[in-house]
């Protein structure tokens, strides 16, 4: 049975945070620490919980001044070193919880604490509580010599950072947000560039204008920015958003759909597979192909999902593809008996569709 993600947080890892702590202060009780840290309430707590369970016993054990608390934290954290990368998001969870009130030490620690791990989420409260003060220091982490540092900088900041904290106010208006990814476009990291696609992706869902017009001026300069606002747009070109679509070069054309075959109907657990061939009376050209399925949802809803196939120069006027989706259950989708449709998209225009039944 594979391991729990909760289960990072376990006898063998934090035996070693209790030494590592020792090894910095000698005033701490290991003893102590792990006898609250394992209480009977343990086994029943999932990832997060565990987490600021954790964080809060070390507020409970270390010295009550958080500037002293956050001395020992950062030596603890450097001795750990980055094995322990998603472990030790303990770290900037502690402060989170104990140092709001200390803007300037809170920076220098998740500063501190981002390298090999990711102050993402713990950023979130100072942007709610200082948003100008906050973003004025990501500006400067942009330009950090560090990749992890300048990351922070563009994800932390993310409008619709998965699950975090949400940032109302820059969902409204992201331009603040977009100084950092103006810094951060050209990033010779790929880390840190996908950072800035994924946050333009969230800006794309609220301020799609706005998104539009960053894209435009953005685009055409070197390879590299043009994959990282492809990504960027990765919501947009989904939804077949025609003016998109045509930034990178596909075009609507008349291209007909012929010999489209799929199955009538699917039993549970097992595959869609479907084939189709499209023509058009001159050279194809630049193609995105994409399929979309309406799912059937609980009480008679739907839900339309839209998945890639290919994307190319295609020269010849005429292209057969071939595929197949699983309905295998997974933790973010579950199925359900009923008529499903089936479309093919090229380049955002649906070209041709079908029903079968799932069953």
């Amino acid at each position: 049975m594979a391991s729990l993600l909760k289960d990072i947080y376990n006898e063998q890892y934090l035996g070693h945070l209790s030494d590592t702590l020792l090894g910095v202060t000698s005033d701490f009780n290991k003893e102590d620490f792990l006898k609250k840290i394992f209480d009977k309430e343990w086994k029943k707590r999932e990832l997060k919980n565990r987490m600021r369970h954790i964080s809060t016993t070390l507020g409970e054990n270390l010295p009550q001044s958080y500037e002293e608390a956050i001395t020992i934290l950062m030596e603890v954290f450097s001795r750990l070193g980055p094995c322990y990368n998603l472990e030790n998001m303990i770290f900037q969870d502690f402060v989170e919880l104990y140092g709001l009130d200390s803007f300037d030490i809170s920076m220098k620690a998740l500063e501190h604490f981002t390298i090999e791990s990711s102050s993402e989420f713990a950023i979130r409260q100072f942007i709610l509580k200082y948003p100008d003060k906050t973003m004025e220091q990501m500006k400067l982490w942009s330009k950090s010599k560090h990749l992890d540092v300048r990351r922070l900088a563009s994800e932390g900041c993310r409008p619709r950072l998965p699950w975090a904290v949400s940032l109302p106010y820059f969902k409204k208006n992201p331009k603040n947000i977009l100084e950092i990814l103006d810094i951060l476009k050209d990033d010779k990291s790929t880390y840190v560039r996908t950072s800035v696609a994924n946050n333009l992706n969230d800006i794309s869902k609220d301020n799609p204008m706005m998104f539009k017009k960053i894209v435009k001026q953005w685009i055409g300069v070197n390879q590299k920015r043009d994959n990282l606002l492809k990504h960027g747009c990765r919501t947009m070109l989904k939804a077949g958003d025609k003016g998109i679509l045509e930034l990178f070069g596909f075009k609507n054309q008349e291209i007909t759909l012929s010999e489209f075959i799929c199955n009538d109907i699917v039993e549970d657990k097992g595959n869609l597979s479907f084939s189709f061939t499209i023509e058009s009376d001159k050279s194809l050209g630049k193609l995105r192909v994409e399929y979309a399925i309406t799912f059937v949802r609980i009480h008679g809803k739907n839900n339309r999902k839209v998945f890639k196939i290919s994307e190319g120069n295609c020269p010849s006027q005429r292209k057969t593809l071939k595929k197949h989706y699983r309905f295998k259950p997974i933790s973010i989708r579950k199925y359900y008996s009923g008529r499903h449709s089936l479309e093919i998209i090229v380049n955002g225009k649906v070209v041709g569709n079908k029903i079968f039944i799932l069953r």
